[in-house]
């Protein structure tokens, strides 16, 4: 067998002409940098701005190539540009169609510039653009909460620890605390924002330019607050993605505790909340069943986030600077996480807000489990001066009364409750109604309705300037 034969088989059967084709294949990234076609447009206008009023190409020069750049920009949008694997990458496709459009002055626009420091402020524009996108629909998400959480400030329903019934809470103090998950959300958004906010447009390959460029120009026109500081970083930093990706999953992360209490919720046992139709799926063989599909593919896919963040760390880690071959897979990790949390924080909006709350099955659970015994406990210390672990003790004994008559805390007698401790009075019973016990937790940030709303007034006020 010769060895061209040999090598062939070797590298499989898919690729007929060997080596090469291989190479082409895992080489080319035009598949899905694609997407960066307005942004390294953008770049390369500005590139070319700068070029020509430092005086490195002329005026003449410039004009042409703004003027064919815009015109390939119209034709991506049109979908009339043939994108082309033998190319590479976005940056050669776009850079060989120029050439076709303007002759020789297509040459002159990558002076002073390497596709390094082009695919480095392309993509951080990319990802600057995209937690814009998620800022917006963090903010939609949790002024949609905010609405649920007014309407049902009072509505009580259990808290839970360990998933058992602890203490009763209302429907909006349980909003609100992810109003305040999401909020951090958008903060964080906010500080990767400020980050990130520097270009590395003229870092060239690696070292700078000889050339006289005027980078705080092109960081200007990108709208980018300063250009970065070392050029070795500037081309080997991808730190902005991976904090992307952080937040990204951080926010899955949040958005799948959600869709899971809403898979939860929607259940018959515990038929708290009901699913339009339009977030929700049949059976196939079951007539009756309303399946929670849009918040179980919310729960699913925070594990598709979070590989995403750990498949770009494990890139990252082992890389020297400053560019590597590597960081070409930075970027679909990013594009589908992005996409995959844009669509996650959409249907978890549309859930949220048009989700049926059945408050009386709420109010039914919230007085299960004996959720006011902790209720007792403080009333006791209270009315009794009665340290609290004896409180505790005490009311353990109520508690254990009250299953042995397998009735609720609230309907023991006074004589029950007195042959357990003689200092009882009947003034006990007003804490031991569900309302009344979320009524009494008043403490800052506590689940009394009064403060509730107080927490959503204060959450007004700050999310327009988030």
């Amino acid at each position: 067998m010769s060895d061209k034969k040999a090598s062939n088989q070797m590298w499989g059967g898919r690729f007929a002409s060997g080596p090469a084709a291989i190479m082409e294949a895992i080489n080319a990234s035009i598949g899905f940098d694609r997407k960066l076609y307005a942004q390294d447009i953008r770049g390369s206008i500005a590139h070319s701005e700068m070029l020509a009023q430092t005086g490195i190409v002329s005026a003449d020069d410039q004009q042409k190539i703004a003027h064919g750049l815009n015109t390939i920009l119209a034709e991506i949008e049109s979908g009339k540009f043939a994108f082309s694997t033998r190319l590479e990458d976005i940056h050669m496709n776009v850079e060989a169609r120029l050439a076709e459009l303007i002759g020789p002055a297509a040459g002159r626009l990558h002076t002073a510039r390497s596709r390094n420091d082009q695919v480095a402020v392309d993509f951080r524009l990319w990802v600057k653009d995209e937690f814009n996108r998620v800022a917006v629909a963090l903010k939609g998400l949790i002024e949609t909460l905010l609405t649920r959480a007014e309407e049902h400030a009072a509505t009580v329903m259990p808290g839970f620890t360990h998933l058992q019934t602890a203490q009763p809470v209302t429907f909006g103090h349980h909003c609100m605390a992810y109003v305040e998950m999401f909020a951090r959300d958008l903060s964080r958004v906010r500080d990767a924002l400020e980050r990130m906010d520097e270009s590395p447009l003229g870092a060239a390959a690696l070292a700078g330019t000889g050339f006289p460029v005027d980078r705080h120009q092109t960081a200007k026109a990108l709208g980018f607050r300063e250009p970065t500081r070392n050029s070795l970083d500037s081309v080997s930093d991808r730190d902005y993605a991976l904090e992307f990706l952080s937040v990204a999953a951080i926010t899955a992360t949040h958005l799948s505790r959600l869709a899971e209490e809403i898979v939860i919720w929607s259940t018959p046992q515990f038929g708290f909340v009901r699913l339009s139709d339009s977030y929700s799926t049949g059976s196939s063989i079951m007539p009756q069943k309303k399946n929670p599909d849009a918040a179980e593919l919310v729960r699913a896919k925070t594990g598709r986030v979070n590989g995403h963040l750990v498949g770009l760390l494990t890139v990252m880690k082992g890389l020297p600077l400053t560019y590597s071959k590597d960081m070409q897979e930075d970027k679909e990790a990013v594009f589908d996480a992005a996409e995959t949390l844009d669509l996650m924080l959409a249907a978890m909006t549309g859930m949220i807000g048009d989700l049926t709350v059945n408050v009386a099955a709420m109010k039914k659970a919230a007085g299960s489990g004996y959720s006011t015994a902790t209720d007792l406990a403080d009333w006791l210390v209270r009315s009794l001066n009665m340290p609290f672990r004896e409180a505790h003790h005490v009311t353990g004994r109520a508690v254990a009364l009250a299953e042995e008559k397998k009735v609720g805390l609230e309907k023991l007698s006074l004589d029950d409750l007195r042959s357990i401790h003689h200092g009882i009075t009947d003034d006990v019973f007003t804490v031991l109604s569900v309302q009344n016990s979320v009524k009494s937790r008043t403490s800052f940030g506590g689940t009394a309705p009064a403060e509730v709303r107080r927490q959503i007034r204060y959450w007004k006020k700050r999310l327009p300037k988030a």
